[in-house]
């Protein structure tokens, strides 16, 4: 696709104040440090900034145009020979200039949402696609009113299928992206208290999650996990057809004859409309499985053979620092899960600690799980319970009075004191954990990303180098 200067100004109900119009961007920047020479610059305003200050910066890059508000375009040189586009507003510009790439690109998107496995879901649904198809998916986490957006600048190569997450942290956010990316398939994996502290309870969370299903036609198809009553008591009123996937409950794809290998991954029999096949895939837990099924539904919407998803299935790697198996020396083994956490994630990880079999001791590093609001505490202390009941020798816990509660809890519920310590600071808990780990030991280390977890997995790995 062409993303000339008309074209583009008009998606965003914007105006050529100056600059020739036929003029054509190679893509899309909102930051003049790592934008290319010939991109379009779009100055967002942010609460501590605003973008449009550094339209000088943009053009000493090599800027090939700018998006500003308006009036403040007028007011740059005009002997630049850089396009010059005043909008109203230059977030909806951008969401405005993705949506129009979006219908005009011919892609097909698959927009996939949960509190909980998003990524995890959006990659393996990618892998399985790409058996079939030219597949791109958004980077990273770049899945918010602003990520996205610059995510789907990539459908101007016309891929066949995007697949990209919607991530929120208030009501009102998947309602904007299910507008900007129109997705024909969504994929709804999952409720849980992640955000808790941005709503007043896990129901309004799922309210929040439910926007997923706005704006659907008849031809729209809504991936959903039956295993969530939540989940369940939402989608009737889905406007398109529901394909269900899950495993305590009957679901058009459904896992059976479950065995969980611990570090090893999972296996099961899935019952699908296209026949029964027999799966494995060495991503940890029923979580992970339950991702995987969800993709599975995905791509049998697709037309993939199953014995393709189950080839794929079996070569699956996790995201990084998301359940990674770290292999070190003296027979360490590492589950890098520091990524992020929330109760329910936390207590699937711990579930793969408790069925792991073959090492000396399990040692569960785990830091404080943010944003759950006032029930911190109490889901923490929910954690705890659940701690002393997998089999877990050595419990090390960093962080606030949420992550100190976990650890008091685990006692309350049975673990010897001396097996439990607390301690402020990821750093405090990387040279504990360091000390604590001997060989043939198995650690597992999560918790939320803002408490640095990855400060203890890289410890240990220049401990056991």
């Amino acid at each position: 696709m062409r993303l000339a200067a008309d074209w583009v100004a008009a998606a965003m109900a914007g105006t050529v104040v100056f600059g020739n119009g036929t003029r054509e961007f190679t893509g899309v920047s909102i930051d003049t440090r790592t934008l290319a020479p010939g991109e379009l610059f779009i100055g967002l305003r942010g609460e501590r900034f605003d973008g449009a200050d550094f339209a000088q910066a943009a053009i000493g890059a090599g800027a090939a145009g700018l998006v500003v508000p308006r009036p403040r375009g007028r007011l740059l040189p005009r002997d630049t020979g850089v396009v010059v586009i005043e909008v109203d507003d230059t977030t909806a510009a951008l969401q405005a200039l993705a949506h129009a790439v979006r219908i005009d690109s011919g892609t097909k998107v698959v927009a996939i949402t949960g509190s909980a496995g998003k990524t995890t879901t959006k990659e393996v649904t990618a892998e399985f696609l790409a058996a079939r198809y030219r597949v791109i998916r958004n980077r990273g986490n770049l899945n918010n009113h602003i990520g996205l957006p610059l995510s789907l600048m990539a459908l101007t190569e016309r891929p066949e299928i995007a697949v990209v997450e919607f991530g929120m942290n208030h009501a009102g956010e998947i309602s904007t992206l299910v507008h900007v990316a129109e997705p024909e398939v969504r994929v709804w994996t999952n409720v849980g208290e992640a955000h808790l502290g941005f709503f007043s309870s896990v129901e309004a969370i799922a309210d929040a999650k439910a926007e997923i299903l706005e704006g659907a036609t008849s031809g729209t198809v809504l991936v959903a996990n039956a295993d969530d009553r939540r989940i369940a008591a939402r989608t009737a009123s889905f406007a398109g057809r529901v394909a269900t996937f899950g495993i305590e409950r009957d679901a058009d794809v459904r896992a059976t004859a479950l065995v969980d290998r611990g570090i090893e991954g999972v296996s099961a029999r899935v019952s699908t409309p296209r026949g029964d096949v027999d799966l494995a895939t060495p991503l940890l837990g029923r979580g992970n499985l339950a991702n995987v099924l969800a993709a599975t539904a995905v791509a049998i919407e697709f037309g993939i053979p199953l014995d393709q998803v189950a080839e794929r299935a079996a070569r699956l790697r996790p995201a990084p620092r998301r359940g990674e198996i770290l292999r070190l020396a003296k027979g360490v083994v590492v589950i890098d899960d520091s990524y992020n956490a929330n109760p329910s994630a936390m207590c699937q990880a711990l579930e793969v600690l408790r069925t792991a079999e073959g090492s000396s001791r399990r040692i569960a590093v785990v830091g404080e799980m943010l944003e759950l609001g006032d029930r911190a505490v109490a889901l923490h202390q929910d954690v705890g319970g659940t701690v002393a009941a997998s089999r877990v020798d050595l419990l090390l816990t960093f962080g606030g009075a949420p992550a100190r509660a976990l650890a008091e809890a685990a006692v309350a519920a049975g673990m010897s004191r001396e097996r439990v310590r607390h301690v402020a600071t990821s750093a405090e808990a990387a040279a504990l954990a360091a000390e604590w780990t001997r060989p043939g030991d198995l650690v597992l280390v999560k918790g939320s990303r803002g408490v640095r977890g990855d400060v203890v997995v890289e410890r240990l790995k220049a401990e056991f180098a």
